[in-house]
Order: C-alpha cells, then sequence, then structure tokens
C-alpha cells in the first residue's frame, strides 16, 4: 500500500542552460531599488510616451479590435512597417509575405534562430552583444561562436569575423546601432560584410532596434539599404524602443518571403500573434513619421546633457554615436571588476550602471560601464551630480 505521507520529491532533469542566471539587468535594478539608487543601467525610459499614441490603442479597444488578429500581424500596421523601410532605406518589402509582427524584438530574435538553426550550425555573434543571443542559440541545438568587437573602438574585425567562418557557420548576428557599446555601423562597414558573405549561404540576423537613435547628423545604416544582405537577412525593430513603450513587447521582422515563410511556421507556434489594439494605434500612430524622425534630436540632447554633466568627473566618456546608451571608462577611478565596481557605485554613490563584462562570454574586462541616458532630464541631472563626486 502506498504510503500517503511519503515525502513528494520534484524530479531532475538536466539544464539546458545550465550555466544561465539571473540576468545583470534584473540583478542591478534590484540593488538600485534597495539603496534608492538613480537606475541609470537598464535600459527603459522613465517618461511617458506620446498621449496620440495611447489614444490610438484605447480607441482601437473601443472599436472592438479585441480578438486575435492574423498571425503575421494586423495588415495596416505590416503596409506601414513596408512604407517605412521603403521610404527611408530604398528596399521595398511585401508586407503579405516580408513583414511579419512579434512580441517584441528579443522573440523575433529567438524565432529566427528557431528557424534557421539546427543541430551542430554555428552562429557567429559579435562581443560584446546582447545578453540574449548566445541561450537562444544553444536552446536551437546551435553552436556560438564569439569574435570580439575590437577592444576599445568597439570596430567590426573583419579579418577576424572572416576566419571564424567554417562550412558549419549557418548565420551571423550583427547590432547597430550597438548596445552596450553605443556605436554604428558605416556604409562602409555593411559594405564590407555584403563583400564578406556574398560567396557563402549565411544568413544574416540583422538587430536594429535602435535605429531611429544616430546622431550628430549620421544616417542608420539598415541591412535594408544593402542588396546582398537584404536578401539574406533579417532585420529586426522595434516599436518599444522607437515610440518609449517598451512594456508593451511588440516589434517587427522584414526578411525576404522565403525566409518569412520559415520564421513564421516558428512564430505560429511560439507566441502565434501579438496583442491586437496596440497593433491598430501603432498603425495609425505610424501615418505621422514625424515622431521617429524626431527621435535622433530628441535622444541627442538628453546624450548631450548627461555627457556635458561628467566632463569635469574622473569618468572617461567614450563616443556614443547611436543608441541610449553611454559608456565610459573607469580607470581613473578603480581597477575593481566592472562589476564589482558597479555594485559599489549603486551603493555608495547611488547611481545604477552595468559592466560591459556581463556582454561578453568570457566576462572580459576593460574597465568599461555602460549607461543609459533614456531618462527625464531630471533624472539625469540628479545623477550627474552623485557622480561628479566621484
Amino acid at each position: 500500500m502506498t504510503n500517503t505521507f511519503q515525502k513528494s520529491l520534484t524530479p531532475t532533469f538536466p539544464s539546458k542552460l545550465p550555466h544561465v542566471g539571473t540576468t545583470i539587468f534584473t540583478v542591478m535594478s534590484a540593488l538600485a531599488a534597495e539603496h534608492g539608487a538613480v537606475n541609470l543601467g537598464q535600459g527603459f525610459p522613465d517618461f511617458e510616451c506620446d498621449p496620440a499614441l495611447v489614444n490610438a490603442v484605447t480607441q482601437a479597444m473601443k472599436n472592438g479590435h479585441n480578438q486575435y488578429p492574423p498571425m503575421p500581424g494586423v495588415s495596416a500596421l505590416r503596409e506601414a512597417v513596408a512604407l517605412k523601410i521603403e521610404a527611408l532605406h530604398g528596399r521595398k518589402y511585401d508586407p503579405t509575405t516580408e513583414i511579419t509582427i512579434t512580441a517584441g524584438a528579443t522573440q523575433a530574435i529567438f524565432t529566427a534562430i528557431l528557424a534557421i538553426v539546427h543541430a551542430g550550425d554555428e552562429v557567429i555573434v559579435l562581443d560584446p552583444c546582447y545578453d540574449s543571443y548566445a541561450p537562444n542559440i544553444e536552446l536551437a541545438g546551435g553552436t556560438v561562436v564569439r569574435v570580439p568587437l575590437t577592444p576599445g573602438t568597439f570596430r567590426p574585425d573583419f579579418d577576424r569575423i572572416g576566419a571564424a567562418i567554417t562550412p558549419r557557420t549557418r548565420a551571423l548576428i550583427v547590432n547597430s546601432p550597438h548596445n552596450p557599446s553605443a556605436t554604428i555601423w558605416s556604409a562602409a562597414d555593411m559594405q564590407k560584410l555584403q563583400d564578406l558573405l556574398a560567396p557563402t549561404n549565411i544568413l544574416l540576423i540583422s538587430d536594429e532596434v535602435y535605429e531611429h537613435m544616430v546622431f550628430d547628423g549620421a544616417e542608420h545604416q539598415s541591412a535594408a539599404r544593402f542588396p546582398g544582405l537584404a536578401s539574406r537577412a533579417f532585420v529586426v525593430s522595434s516599436f518599444g524602443k522607437t515610440f518609449h513603450v517598451t512594456g508593451w513587447k511588440v516589434g517587427a521582422v522584414a526578411a525576404p518571403a522565403a525566409l518569412t515563410a520559415e520564421f513564421r511556421k516558428v512564430h505560429q507556434f511560439n507566441v502565434f500573434t501579438v496583442n491586437t489594439p496596440m497593433q491598430h494605434g501603432l498603425a495609425e500612430h505610424l501615418r505621422d513619421p514625424a515622431p521617429y524622425l524626431q527621435l535622433p534630436a530628441f535622444y541627442q540632447a538628453k546624450r548631450d546633457l548627461f555627457r556635458q554633466g561628467l566632463e569635469g568627473s574622473r569618468l572617461k566618456l567614450l563616443p556614443s554615436t547611436g543608441s541610449y546608451f553611454q559608456c565610459v571608462d573607469i580607470s581613473e577611478i578603480s581597477h575593481l571588476p566592472e562589476s564589482d565596481f558597479c555594485q559599489w557605485l549603486t551603493r555608495e554613490v547611488g547611481v545604477a550602471a552595468i559592466p560591459l563584462s556581463a556582454f561578453y562570454g568570457d566576462s572580459f574586462n576593460q574597465g568599461v560601464i555602460r549607461f543609459c541616458f533614456a531618462k527625464n532630464d531630471a533624472t539625469l541631472r540628479e545623477a550627474i551630480t552623485r557622480l561628479q563626486k566621484l
């Protein structure tokens, strides 16, 4: 007879991600909250989005757009995305077969990897890189091949990228504007990438979520602008980043029809589809290009405020040419490992930042940390006041 009082045990099983723990973003945000620090770590705005966008979503709900939309996304939003890409980059995507609306850019990248990576395939990532890339590849059964960007400048080293290519290379992931380094790829960089990939069957995942945050008169060089890249690329964008609504988790992927067909096979069993009223609201909001065309000036003003405030400090400012991040060299202040320094900075100075070592597979330390300036000016000024004491 079974002993009903026998202790129940949860079965054990081998982890698919044995080396993955809580992300550095969660850790630092919790530490910031605990110590009342100004949180310039996690990359999200502390200000509201355009009220017109909220009104558009509210109206969509009132109009009854509250049930499942089509699996690839609301047609009006896909059409708006296609028109936007064509206007900005000259590439015409068919909204019916080449644009898919996703539950944020992270889901888009994961879905693309699941769609194309088979067991044993290799995927090249460029360190430092966003922390979801490697776990996504591992979950798909692929092998992560890490190639470092040039330390100090974070420029792509095409000789090293070329040397990393093997017959097993399935894909390459690039990110411009770049998180965490706040650098951008030039047209010459993209041309070199196009030339490098031309004789191969390697696919490209182009993470362009900060596409509208490019400063000092520069232009964002989308993979969509280069025929040899666009023909092999999943181009990933984020409405959350562009319109200050990161919590909405809505993104888009543009890709040739053959790639989109494979992408949607996974997408339909991954999330199936994405929040309906927000899609309708975003489609309405995209009718006016001014909000995203004005974004570079909006964030450049915040970048300049933050940089000017730190000019008198011992933090050495690195260039910030894109995204809403600012990296600084801490070598004149401390020789602590970046992670330890960020924890000290949060506890003792009251400002939270992210160590760049968190974006490297080998936790490479170069004495550089990352701040996010997508904050109200008052928040930035308070952070500046505290950091000036260093």
